[in-house]
């Protein structure tokens, strides 16, 4: 089970990669970005590597790599969970008055 809420990512390049743990940010952090040069990049590049090296804590990098994703426009929205959408209909039909 991964420590973080699954993200989707786009690459510039067409594909797609999901993503769940802070190796796997790692990995697509390899892959085609818009930018590779931006700060954000380079700073959760940084973050990644150190949090695989056991000196940063995972969820800060995990945080700075989904913030640049989103800063690129790489981050794809996330689709509610089958779980979620069946609240949120059970909540639809409490607040319809009877027929």
């Amino acid at each position: 089970m991964s420590r973080f809420l699954p993200l989707t990512i786009r690459f510039v390049s067409g594909g797609t990669m999901v993503v769940t743990t802070v190796a796997e940010a790692k990995k697509a952090l390899g892959g085609a970005w818009k930018n590779k040069e931006a700060p954000a990049y380079l700073e959760a590049t940084r973050l990644v590597d150190d949090a695989i090296a056991g000196t940063c804590r995972p969820a800060i990098a995990f945080a700075a790599f989904k913030k640049v994703a989103a800063q690129q426009g790489l981050l794809r929205p996330a689709r509610p969970s089958a779980a979620l959408t069946m609240l949120d209909e059970l909540w639809s039909r409490s607040k319809t008055p009877p027929s």
